[in-house]
Protein backbone atom coordinates (compact mmCIF):
# COMPACT_ATOMS: atom_id res chain seq x y z
CA UNK A 1 0.00 0.00 0.00
CA UNK A 2 1.32 3.48 -1.10
CA UNK A 3 2.38 5.75 1.92
CA UNK A 4 0.35 8.85 2.15
CA UNK A 5 1.92 11.97 0.47
CA UNK A 6 3.82 14.24 3.10
CA UNK A 7 1.90 17.48 2.81
CA UNK A 8 -1.43 16.13 4.29
CA UNK A 9 0.24 15.29 7.11
CA UNK A 10 1.82 18.57 7.52
CA UNK A 11 -0.92 20.44 6.40
CA UNK A 12 -3.06 18.44 9.15
CA UNK A 13 -0.23 19.53 11.85
CA UNK A 14 -0.21 23.39 10.60
CA UNK A 15 -4.10 23.66 10.44
CA UNK A 16 -4.24 22.12 14.24
CA UNK A 17 -1.37 23.96 15.18
CA UNK A 18 -3.07 27.71 14.13
CA UNK A 19 -6.16 26.32 15.52
CA UNK A 20 -4.78 26.23 18.70
CA UNK A 21 -3.50 29.86 18.78
CA UNK A 22 -6.88 30.67 19.52
CA UNK A 23 -7.88 31.10 23.35
CA UNK A 24 -10.46 28.60 24.64
CA UNK A 25 -12.90 31.84 25.30
CA UNK A 26 -12.61 33.21 21.98
CA UNK A 27 -14.46 30.26 20.45
CA UNK A 28 -17.76 30.35 18.74
CA UNK A 29 -19.73 28.01 21.06
CA UNK A 30 -22.61 28.00 18.02
CA UNK A 31 -20.86 28.67 14.29
CA UNK A 32 -23.10 29.81 11.64
CA UNK A 33 -24.00 26.38 9.86
CA UNK A 34 -22.78 26.47 6.05
CA UNK A 35 -26.36 28.03 4.34
CA UNK A 36 -25.67 31.21 6.79
CA UNK A 37 -24.18 33.15 3.57
CA UNK A 38 -23.78 36.64 5.64
CA UNK A 39 -21.54 36.00 8.95
CA UNK A 40 -20.83 39.79 9.06
CA UNK A 41 -23.21 39.92 12.12
CA UNK A 42 -21.38 37.15 14.36
CA UNK A 43 -19.17 38.99 16.29
CA UNK A 44 -22.09 40.76 17.61
CA UNK A 45 -24.30 38.00 18.22
CA UNK A 46 -21.26 35.80 19.70
CA UNK A 47 -20.86 37.05 23.38
CA UNK A 48 -17.01 36.93 22.90
CA UNK A 49 -16.91 40.99 22.69
CA UNK A 50 -17.65 43.25 25.62
CA UNK A 51 -20.33 46.43 24.21
CA UNK A 52 -17.17 48.20 24.22
CA UNK A 53 -14.85 46.16 22.12
CA UNK A 54 -17.80 46.12 19.82
CA UNK A 55 -17.71 49.83 19.46
CA UNK A 56 -13.56 50.02 19.07
CA UNK A 57 -13.69 47.11 16.37
CA UNK A 58 -16.82 48.71 14.90
CA UNK A 59 -17.07 52.53 14.85
CA UNK A 60 -13.43 53.40 14.38
CA UNK A 61 -11.26 53.61 11.21
CA UNK A 62 -7.84 53.73 11.70
CA UNK A 63 -7.03 56.99 11.67
CA UNK A 64 -9.89 57.56 14.50
CA UNK A 65 -7.87 55.23 16.17
CA UNK A 66 -4.73 56.67 16.58
CA UNK A 67 -5.78 59.89 17.43
CA UNK A 68 -8.46 58.28 20.34
CA UNK A 69 -4.99 56.63 21.51
CA UNK A 70 -2.95 59.76 20.98
CA UNK A 71 -5.93 61.56 23.16
CA UNK A 72 -5.67 58.66 25.77
CA UNK A 73 -9.23 57.79 25.63
CA UNK A 74 -8.47 54.64 24.59
CA UNK A 75 -5.21 52.36 25.00
CA UNK A 76 -3.03 50.61 22.33
CA UNK A 77 -3.95 47.42 25.24
CA UNK A 78 -7.84 47.23 25.07
CA UNK A 79 -8.19 47.76 21.32
CA UNK A 80 -4.95 45.12 20.38
CA UNK A 81 -7.70 42.98 22.75
CA UNK A 82 -10.76 43.33 20.95
CA UNK A 83 -9.04 43.36 17.03
CA UNK A 84 -7.42 40.00 18.37
CA UNK A 85 -11.13 38.76 19.24
CA UNK A 86 -12.69 40.01 16.45
CA UNK A 87 -9.82 38.00 14.22
CA UNK A 88 -10.47 34.84 16.43
CA UNK A 89 -14.25 35.42 15.49
CA UNK A 90 -13.36 36.36 11.46
CA UNK A 91 -10.95 33.10 11.40
CA UNK A 92 -13.77 30.87 12.57
CA UNK A 93 -16.45 32.16 9.99
CA UNK A 94 -14.22 32.89 7.15
CA UNK A 95 -10.96 31.16 7.64
CA UNK A 96 -8.86 34.16 6.48
CA UNK A 97 -5.62 33.30 9.04
CA UNK A 98 -2.28 31.73 8.69
CA UNK A 99 -0.59 32.99 11.69
CA UNK A 100 -2.01 34.14 15.01
CA UNK A 101 0.49 36.37 17.25
CA UNK A 102 -2.22 37.53 19.44
CA UNK A 103 0.11 37.32 23.05
CA UNK A 104 2.96 38.94 20.78
CA UNK A 105 0.52 41.83 20.11
CA UNK A 106 -0.91 42.37 23.55
CA UNK A 107 2.51 42.63 25.34
CA UNK A 108 3.45 44.76 22.30
CA UNK A 109 0.64 47.30 23.24
CA UNK A 110 1.39 47.04 27.16
CA UNK A 111 4.81 48.37 25.83
CA UNK A 112 3.30 51.12 23.75
CA UNK A 113 1.29 52.19 26.69
CA UNK A 114 3.83 52.02 29.46
CA UNK A 115 6.37 54.02 26.70
CA UNK A 116 3.29 56.53 25.96
CA UNK A 117 3.08 56.87 29.86
CA UNK A 118 6.66 57.25 30.24
CA UNK A 119 7.38 60.05 27.45
CA UNK A 120 4.41 61.20 27.14
CA UNK A 121 4.87 61.04 23.30
CA UNK A 122 3.49 58.64 21.04
CA UNK A 123 6.07 56.33 18.99
CA UNK A 124 4.99 57.26 15.95
CA UNK A 125 2.38 58.37 13.10
CA UNK A 126 0.69 54.68 13.99
CA UNK A 127 1.00 54.26 17.35
CA UNK A 128 -1.02 51.44 18.90
CA UNK A 129 -2.80 50.87 15.42
CA UNK A 130 -3.04 46.99 14.68
CA UNK A 131 -2.39 46.74 11.82
CA UNK A 132 -2.77 43.09 9.84
CA UNK A 133 -0.37 41.61 7.30
CA UNK A 134 -0.51 38.96 3.77
CA UNK A 135 1.48 35.70 4.72
CA UNK A 136 3.93 36.59 2.36
CA UNK A 137 5.82 38.93 4.72
CA UNK A 138 7.91 37.84 7.54
CA UNK A 139 7.57 38.11 10.66
CA UNK A 140 10.52 36.57 13.11
CA UNK A 141 9.46 33.55 14.82
CA UNK A 142 6.91 32.94 12.33
CA UNK A 143 6.42 31.09 9.05
CA UNK A 144 6.01 32.66 5.99
CA UNK A 145 4.48 29.23 4.22
CA UNK A 146 2.08 31.16 1.46
CA UNK A 147 -0.15 27.89 1.79
CA UNK A 148 2.33 25.74 0.51
CA UNK A 149 3.56 22.61 2.78
CA UNK A 150 6.91 22.88 2.09
CA UNK A 151 7.55 25.88 3.49
CA UNK A 152 5.56 24.96 7.22
CA UNK A 153 7.75 24.93 10.11
CA UNK A 154 10.28 26.93 8.46
CA UNK A 155 9.99 30.44 10.59
CA UNK A 156 11.29 33.54 9.42
CA UNK A 157 14.62 34.22 11.26
CA UNK A 158 14.20 38.03 10.05
CA UNK A 159 11.77 40.72 9.64
CA UNK A 160 10.32 41.82 6.23
CA UNK A 161 11.93 45.45 5.99
CA UNK A 162 8.64 46.46 6.10
CA UNK A 163 7.41 44.80 8.91
CA UNK A 164 10.36 46.67 10.93
CA UNK A 165 9.59 49.99 9.35
CA UNK A 166 5.65 49.60 11.04
CA UNK A 167 7.34 48.55 13.84
CA UNK A 168 9.01 51.51 13.83
CA UNK A 169 6.36 53.53 13.74
CA UNK A 170 4.49 52.31 16.25
CA UNK A 171 1.81 49.32 14.74
CA UNK A 172 0.70 46.16 16.32
CA UNK A 173 1.02 43.36 14.11
CA UNK A 174 -1.08 40.32 15.59
CA UNK A 175 -1.83 38.22 12.52
CA UNK A 176 -1.04 37.06 8.86
CA UNK A 177 -3.74 36.00 6.27
CA UNK A 178 -4.79 33.65 4.01
CA UNK A 179 -3.43 33.51 0.29
CA UNK A 180 -4.21 30.83 -2.82
CA UNK A 181 -1.77 28.33 -3.64
CA UNK A 182 1.12 30.04 -5.75
CA UNK A 183 -0.02 33.37 -5.06
CA UNK A 184 -1.63 32.65 -8.53
CA UNK A 185 -5.10 32.42 -8.35
CA UNK A 186 -7.89 35.21 -7.79
CA UNK A 187 -9.49 32.75 -5.06
CA UNK A 188 -7.63 32.02 -2.23
CA UNK A 189 -7.49 28.77 -1.64
CA UNK A 190 -4.48 26.31 -0.65
CA UNK A 191 -4.23 22.43 0.59
CA UNK A 192 -2.77 23.60 3.80
CA UNK A 193 -5.21 26.69 5.00
CA UNK A 194 -7.91 26.03 2.65
CA UNK A 195 -10.43 28.69 1.19
CA UNK A 196 -11.24 32.09 2.81
CA UNK A 197 -14.94 32.65 2.69
CA UNK A 198 -16.33 35.90 1.58
CA UNK A 199 -18.00 37.49 4.92
CA UNK A 200 -20.96 39.51 2.53
CA UNK A 201 -21.66 36.58 0.46
CA UNK A 202 -19.63 33.18 1.79
CA UNK A 203 -21.02 31.74 -1.91
CA UNK A 204 -19.07 34.48 -3.66
CA UNK A 205 -14.98 34.73 -3.71
CA UNK A 206 -13.42 36.78 -1.55
CA UNK A 207 -10.66 37.47 -4.12
CA UNK A 208 -6.87 37.38 -4.43
CA UNK A 209 -4.55 36.93 -3.61
CA UNK A 210 -4.48 38.79 -0.70
CA UNK A 211 -8.25 37.14 -0.39
CA UNK A 212 -7.86 36.62 3.53
CA UNK A 213 -7.13 40.08 4.03
CA UNK A 214 -9.94 41.11 2.42
CA UNK A 215 -11.98 38.68 4.22
CA UNK A 216 -10.85 40.12 7.75
CA UNK A 217 -11.16 43.55 7.14
CA UNK A 218 -14.39 42.50 5.84
CA UNK A 219 -15.38 41.20 9.00
CA UNK A 220 -13.71 44.08 10.82
CA UNK A 221 -11.38 41.94 12.51
CA UNK A 222 -8.90 44.32 11.35
CA UNK A 223 -9.43 47.90 9.70
CA UNK A 224 -5.99 48.45 8.05
CA UNK A 225 -4.15 45.63 6.22
CA UNK A 226 -1.39 45.03 4.09
CA UNK A 227 -1.39 43.38 0.73
CA UNK A 228 0.38 42.82 -2.24
CA UNK A 229 -0.63 42.74 -5.87
CA UNK A 230 0.81 41.51 -9.24
CA UNK A 231 -2.27 41.07 -11.38
CA UNK A 232 -4.55 42.81 -9.28
CA UNK A 233 -3.93 41.37 -5.65
CA UNK A 234 -4.67 44.12 -3.79
CA UNK A 235 -7.65 45.97 -5.82
CA UNK A 236 -9.61 42.72 -6.48
CA UNK A 237 -10.09 41.73 -2.44
CA UNK A 238 -10.56 45.30 -2.25
CA UNK A 239 -13.62 45.11 -4.77
CA UNK A 240 -14.97 41.65 -3.47
CA UNK A 241 -15.10 42.64 0.29
CA UNK A 242 -16.27 46.25 -0.10
CA UNK A 243 -13.49 48.37 1.05
CA UNK A 244 -10.66 50.78 -0.14
CA UNK A 245 -7.27 49.33 -1.70
CA UNK A 246 -4.40 51.21 -3.25
CA UNK A 247 -1.49 48.98 -5.05
CA UNK A 248 1.15 51.43 -5.43
CA UNK A 249 3.67 51.52 -8.18
CA UNK A 250 6.61 49.44 -7.96
CA UNK A 251 9.17 51.73 -6.78
CA UNK A 252 7.14 53.17 -3.85
CA UNK A 253 6.77 51.28 -0.90
CA UNK A 254 9.10 48.44 0.30
CA UNK A 255 8.72 44.69 -0.87
CA UNK A 256 11.81 43.17 0.19
CA UNK A 257 12.16 40.24 2.28
CA UNK A 258 8.98 38.74 1.63
CA UNK A 259 8.25 35.07 0.46
CA UNK A 260 6.59 34.61 -2.94
CA UNK A 261 7.71 31.11 -4.06
CA UNK A 262 9.12 32.18 -7.11
CA UNK A 263 13.09 32.62 -7.78
CA UNK A 264 14.83 35.30 -6.26
CA UNK A 265 15.64 37.93 -8.84
CA UNK A 266 12.70 37.22 -11.10
CA UNK A 267 10.69 40.31 -10.52
CA UNK A 268 13.79 41.80 -12.06
CA UNK A 269 12.72 41.37 -15.32
CA UNK A 270 9.38 40.49 -14.98
CA UNK A 271 6.38 42.30 -13.41
CA UNK A 272 7.25 43.37 -9.94
CA UNK A 273 4.39 43.26 -7.18
CA UNK A 274 3.88 46.48 -5.45
CA UNK A 275 3.05 46.15 -1.43
CA UNK A 276 -0.32 48.44 -0.29
CA UNK A 277 -3.12 49.21 2.25
CA UNK A 278 -6.54 47.59 2.14
CA UNK A 279 -8.79 49.54 4.47
CA UNK A 280 -12.06 50.83 5.67
CA UNK A 281 -11.60 53.97 4.53
CA UNK A 282 -10.16 56.51 2.20
CA UNK A 283 -8.22 58.36 5.07
CA UNK A 284 -6.24 55.28 6.11
CA UNK A 285 -5.10 54.59 2.63
CA UNK A 286 -3.50 57.91 3.24
CA UNK A 287 -2.16 57.16 6.62
CA UNK A 288 -0.71 53.99 5.81
CA UNK A 289 0.86 55.16 2.84
CA UNK A 290 1.83 58.94 4.06
CA UNK A 291 3.39 57.37 7.11
CA UNK A 292 6.02 54.96 4.95
CA UNK A 293 6.91 56.94 2.64
CA UNK A 294 8.03 59.64 5.22
CA UNK A 295 9.92 56.93 6.60
CA UNK A 296 12.35 57.28 3.93
CA UNK A 297 12.50 54.05 3.31
CA UNK A 298 14.45 54.26 0.01
CA UNK A 299 17.85 54.38 2.50
CA UNK A 300 17.02 50.81 3.02
CA UNK A 301 15.65 49.15 -0.17
CA UNK A 302 17.80 49.74 -2.97
CA UNK A 303 14.73 48.79 -5.05
CA UNK A 304 12.65 51.97 -3.99
CA UNK A 305 12.56 55.28 -5.25
CA UNK A 306 13.04 58.29 -3.45
CA UNK A 307 10.39 60.75 -2.71
CA UNK A 308 8.05 61.86 0.00
CA UNK A 309 4.51 61.50 0.58
CA UNK A 310 3.94 65.37 -0.41
CA UNK A 311 6.60 65.07 -3.30
CA UNK A 312 4.29 62.13 -4.81
CA UNK A 313 1.92 64.77 -7.31
CA UNK A 314 -1.41 66.34 -6.60
CA UNK A 315 -4.50 66.83 -8.77
CA UNK A 316 -5.41 70.39 -10.04
CA UNK A 317 -7.36 72.65 -8.20
CA UNK A 318 -10.18 71.51 -10.53
CA UNK A 319 -9.53 68.16 -11.60
CA UNK A 320 -9.74 66.47 -15.22
CA UNK A 321 -11.05 63.15 -14.73
CA UNK A 322 -11.01 60.57 -17.67
CA UNK A 323 -13.34 57.30 -17.64
CA UNK A 324 -11.98 54.29 -19.65
CA UNK A 325 -14.93 52.00 -20.00
CA UNK A 326 -13.67 49.17 -21.57
CA UNK A 327 -10.15 47.44 -22.56
CA UNK A 328 -11.33 45.87 -25.87
CA UNK A 329 -11.03 42.57 -24.82
CA UNK A 330 -13.71 41.80 -22.52
CA UNK A 331 -16.58 44.06 -22.80
CA UNK A 332 -17.97 44.54 -18.92
CA UNK A 333 -21.19 43.49 -17.91
CA UNK A 334 -24.76 45.69 -17.87
CA UNK A 335 -23.93 46.48 -13.95
CA UNK A 336 -20.29 47.44 -14.44
CA UNK A 337 -21.36 49.56 -16.83
CA UNK A 338 -24.36 51.16 -15.01
CA UNK A 339 -21.87 51.95 -12.21
CA UNK A 340 -19.49 53.33 -14.57
CA UNK A 341 -22.31 55.47 -15.94
CA UNK A 342 -23.58 56.74 -12.45
CA UNK A 343 -20.40 57.56 -11.20
CA UNK A 344 -19.56 59.66 -14.16
CA UNK A 345 -23.08 61.36 -13.86
CA UNK A 346 -22.36 61.85 -9.98
CA UNK A 347 -19.15 63.61 -10.72
CA UNK A 348 -20.58 65.70 -13.57
CA UNK A 349 -23.32 66.50 -11.79
CA UNK A 350 -21.07 68.19 -8.91
CA UNK A 351 -19.97 70.35 -11.67
CA UNK A 352 -16.43 67.90 -12.48
CA UNK A 353 -15.24 67.80 -15.69
CA UNK A 354 -14.98 63.82 -17.37
CA UNK A 355 -13.69 63.41 -20.54
CA UNK A 356 -14.13 59.77 -22.42
CA UNK A 357 -10.54 58.58 -22.92
CA UNK A 358 -9.68 55.96 -25.97
CA UNK A 359 -6.61 53.91 -25.48
CA UNK A 360 -6.45 51.05 -28.36
CA UNK A 361 -3.03 50.24 -26.74
CA UNK A 362 -4.75 48.84 -23.71
CA UNK A 363 -6.08 46.26 -25.92
CA UNK A 364 -2.81 44.72 -26.04
CA UNK A 365 -2.24 45.04 -21.83
CA UNK A 366 -3.38 41.57 -21.26
CA UNK A 367 -2.10 39.29 -23.73
CA UNK A 368 1.22 41.12 -22.59
CA UNK A 369 1.17 40.88 -19.03
CA UNK A 370 0.34 37.38 -19.25
CA UNK A 371 3.52 36.52 -21.28
CA UNK A 372 5.69 38.07 -18.39
CA UNK A 373 3.99 35.92 -15.71
CA UNK A 374 5.50 32.95 -17.79
CA UNK A 375 9.13 34.16 -17.71
CA UNK A 376 10.61 31.61 -15.00
CA UNK A 377 8.55 28.82 -16.26
CA UNK A 378 7.18 28.43 -12.44
CA UNK A 379 9.78 25.98 -11.83
CA UNK A 380 10.57 27.14 -8.27
CA UNK A 381 7.24 26.90 -6.96
CA UNK A 382 6.51 23.15 -9.00
CA UNK A 383 10.17 22.63 -6.79
CA UNK A 384 8.34 23.60 -3.78
CA UNK A 385 4.92 21.68 -4.51
CA UNK A 386 6.76 18.02 -5.67
CA UNK A 387 9.18 18.26 -2.45
CA UNK A 388 6.04 16.78 -0.63
CA UNK A 389 4.06 15.65 -3.17
CA UNK A 390 1.55 18.04 -3.23
CA UNK A 391 -1.17 18.70 -5.98
CA UNK A 392 -2.37 21.93 -7.42
CA UNK A 393 -5.79 22.91 -5.71
CA UNK A 394 -8.32 21.85 -8.41
CA UNK A 395 -8.53 25.86 -9.71
CA UNK A 396 -5.10 25.76 -10.82
CA UNK A 397 -5.01 21.79 -12.23
CA UNK A 398 -5.69 22.68 -16.05
CA UNK A 399 -4.36 26.45 -15.90
CA UNK A 400 -1.34 26.44 -14.51
CA UNK A 401 2.25 23.13 -15.75
CA UNK A 402 5.68 23.66 -15.01
CA UNK A 403 7.31 25.20 -18.31
CA UNK A 404 11.11 26.42 -19.75
CA UNK A 405 12.81 29.74 -18.92
CA UNK A 406 12.12 32.05 -21.75
CA UNK A 407 14.77 32.78 -23.89
CA UNK A 408 16.58 35.86 -23.81
CA UNK A 409 15.60 37.10 -26.91
CA UNK A 410 12.34 36.53 -26.08
CA UNK A 411 12.56 38.35 -23.10
CA UNK A 412 14.08 41.53 -25.05
CA UNK A 413 11.42 40.76 -27.25
CA UNK A 414 8.62 41.68 -24.49
CA UNK A 415 10.41 44.44 -22.76
CA UNK A 416 10.85 46.04 -26.05
CA UNK A 417 7.02 45.38 -26.72
CA UNK A 418 6.09 46.76 -23.02
CA UNK A 419 8.23 50.18 -23.69
CA UNK A 420 6.13 50.96 -27.01
CA UNK A 421 2.81 50.27 -24.95
CA UNK A 422 3.77 52.09 -22.12
CA UNK A 423 4.69 55.03 -24.41
CA UNK A 424 1.67 54.53 -26.46
CA UNK A 425 -0.73 54.70 -23.29
CA UNK A 426 1.04 58.12 -21.89
CA UNK A 427 -1.43 59.31 -24.80
CA UNK A 428 -4.73 59.24 -21.99
CA UNK A 429 -2.92 61.61 -19.36
CA UNK A 430 -3.87 64.56 -22.00
CA UNK A 431 -7.31 65.82 -22.95
CA UNK A 432 -6.59 65.62 -26.87
CA UNK A 433 -8.83 68.68 -27.70
CA UNK A 434 -7.54 70.90 -24.94
CA UNK A 435 -4.17 69.46 -24.06
CA UNK A 436 -5.22 69.57 -20.44
CA UNK A 437 -3.61 67.43 -18.01
CA UNK A 438 -5.93 64.64 -17.17
CA UNK A 439 -5.73 64.13 -13.41
CA UNK A 440 -6.81 60.15 -12.98
CA UNK A 441 -8.52 58.03 -14.86
CA UNK A 442 -11.83 56.03 -13.82
CA UNK A 443 -12.51 52.51 -15.06
CA UNK A 444 -13.72 48.90 -14.03
CA UNK A 445 -12.03 46.77 -11.55
CA UNK A 446 -13.14 44.03 -13.28
CA UNK A 447 -15.75 43.22 -16.37
CA UNK A 448 -17.87 41.46 -13.65
CA UNK A 449 -19.57 41.88 -10.32
CA UNK A 450 -18.18 40.08 -7.27
CA UNK A 451 -18.59 36.21 -8.80
CA UNK A 452 -19.11 32.85 -7.09
CA UNK A 453 -16.47 30.90 -5.79
CA UNK A 454 -13.65 30.27 -8.58
CA UNK A 455 -15.60 31.96 -11.16
CA UNK A 456 -13.68 35.24 -11.60
CA UNK A 457 -12.92 35.74 -15.21
CA UNK A 458 -10.43 38.47 -16.36
CA UNK A 459 -7.73 40.58 -14.88
CA UNK A 460 -6.73 42.44 -18.05
CA UNK A 461 -8.54 45.56 -15.56
CA UNK A 462 -6.29 45.26 -12.80
CA UNK A 463 -2.88 43.24 -14.37
CA UNK A 464 -2.49 46.03 -17.29
CA UNK A 465 -1.74 48.57 -14.79
CA UNK A 466 1.08 46.20 -13.00
CA UNK A 467 2.46 46.20 -16.65
CA UNK A 468 2.49 50.13 -16.69
CA UNK A 469 3.22 50.53 -13.37
CA UNK A 470 0.55 53.12 -12.67
CA UNK A 471 -0.94 53.54 -9.43
CA UNK A 472 -3.78 52.42 -8.91
CA UNK A 473 -7.11 52.01 -6.50
CA UNK A 474 -10.63 50.58 -5.61
CA UNK A 475 -13.26 52.60 -4.38
CA UNK A 476 -16.62 50.94 -3.32
CA UNK A 477 -19.56 52.52 -4.61
CA UNK A 478 -22.55 50.81 -3.51
CA UNK A 479 -24.04 47.57 -2.94
CA UNK A 480 -25.52 45.60 -5.78
CA UNK A 481 -29.73 45.82 -5.66
CA UNK A 482 -32.55 44.22 -7.19
CA UNK A 483 -32.41 47.24 -9.90
CA UNK A 484 -28.94 46.46 -10.77
CA UNK A 485 -29.79 43.27 -11.98
CA UNK A 486 -31.49 44.35 -15.22
CA UNK A 487 -30.23 45.09 -18.78
CA UNK A 488 -28.96 42.20 -21.49
CA UNK A 489 -25.80 42.03 -23.15
CA UNK A 490 -26.36 43.16 -26.89
CA UNK A 491 -26.12 40.58 -29.91
CA UNK A 492 -22.95 40.94 -31.18
CA UNK A 493 -21.00 38.32 -31.20
CA UNK A 494 -18.00 37.40 -28.03
CA UNK A 495 -14.68 39.33 -28.85
CA UNK A 496 -12.69 36.04 -27.71
CA UNK A 497 -12.85 33.25 -25.62
CA UNK A 498 -12.65 35.39 -22.12
CA UNK A 499 -15.48 37.60 -23.36
CA UNK A 500 -17.70 34.34 -24.24
CA UNK A 501 -16.45 33.38 -20.37
CA UNK A 502 -17.39 36.68 -19.31
CA UNK A 503 -20.89 36.68 -20.70
CA UNK A 504 -21.69 33.51 -18.99
CA UNK A 505 -21.21 35.91 -15.77
CA UNK A 506 -24.77 36.87 -16.75
CA UNK A 507 -26.35 34.37 -18.81
CA UNK A 508 -29.85 33.77 -17.01
CA UNK A 509 -28.89 30.10 -18.25
CA UNK A 510 -25.36 29.56 -16.88
CA UNK A 511 -25.81 31.85 -13.47
CA UNK A 512 -28.74 33.02 -11.25
CA UNK A 513 -28.17 36.59 -11.06
CA UNK A 514 -29.58 36.67 -7.44
CA UNK A 515 -25.70 35.48 -6.26
CA UNK A 516 -25.11 38.98 -6.99
CA UNK A 517 -27.48 41.04 -4.59
CA UNK A 518 -25.57 42.65 -1.52
CA UNK A 519 -22.47 41.99 -3.02
CA UNK A 520 -20.11 45.68 -3.06
CA UNK A 521 -20.17 47.35 -6.71
CA UNK A 522 -16.80 49.24 -7.08
CA UNK A 523 -14.93 51.68 -9.54
CA UNK A 524 -11.04 51.97 -10.20
CA UNK A 525 -8.86 54.72 -10.03
CA UNK A 526 -5.64 55.44 -11.85
CA UNK A 527 -2.70 58.25 -11.97
CA UNK A 528 0.91 58.27 -13.49
CA UNK A 529 3.58 56.17 -12.30
CA UNK A 530 4.93 56.87 -8.90
CA UNK A 531 2.35 59.92 -8.50
CA UNK A 532 0.54 57.47 -5.42
CA UNK A 533 -1.06 61.08 -3.49
CA UNK A 534 -2.26 62.10 -6.81
CA UNK A 535 -4.13 59.09 -7.24
CA UNK A 536 -5.21 58.91 -3.01
CA UNK A 537 -6.25 62.83 -4.01
CA UNK A 538 -8.32 61.69 -6.96
CA UNK A 539 -9.60 58.94 -5.17
CA UNK A 540 -10.97 60.74 -2.27
CA UNK A 541 -11.87 63.38 -4.16
CA UNK A 542 -14.63 60.67 -6.17
CA UNK A 543 -15.09 59.30 -2.66
CA UNK A 544 -16.54 62.29 -1.54
CA UNK A 545 -18.74 63.37 -4.10
CA UNK A 546 -20.03 59.50 -4.02
CA UNK A 547 -21.00 60.09 -0.28
CA UNK A 548 -22.78 63.08 -0.65
CA UNK A 549 -24.54 61.53 -3.69
CA UNK A 550 -26.14 58.88 -1.49
CA UNK A 551 -26.86 61.13 1.38
CA UNK A 552 -23.81 61.01 3.51
CA UNK A 553 -24.78 56.51 3.81
CA UNK A 554 -20.97 55.57 3.48
CA UNK A 555 -19.64 58.80 5.18
CA UNK A 556 -16.24 58.22 6.56
CA UNK A 557 -15.51 57.22 10.25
Amino acid sequence: MASEAPWKAIAQRKSAELHSKIPSAWLLKSPPTPDVLDVRSVPQTSGILTSHELSITSSHDATSLAEAIRSRNLTAEEVTIAFCKRAAIAQQVCNCLTEIFFEDAIKRAKFLDAEYKRTGKPVGPLHGVPISLKDTFKVKGYDASIGIASLVGKPATENSLLVDILLELGAVLYCKTNVPQTLSALDSDNNVFGRVLNPRNRKVTAGGSSGGEGALIGMRGSVLGVGTDIGGSIRIPAMCNGLYGIKPSAQRIPYVGQESGAREGASRIGLTASAGPIAVSMRDCELFLRAVSNARPWDRDPSLAYGLWDEQGSIQKKPLLGVLRTDGVVTPLPPINKILDETVAALRASGVEVIEISAPAFQKSQSLANKFFGIEGGNTIFDLLESTGEPLINWLSTRMRRGKHMPTDRLMDIQAQRTELETKMLKIWRDPKTGRQVDAVICPVAPHPVPPIDRWNSVGYTSSFVLMDYPAGTVPVKDFEENDLKGEIGGEKALGPWDKINRELWDEKTIDRKVYLNTKLSIQVIAPRQQEKRLYQAMAYIDNILQKNDGGSRAKL
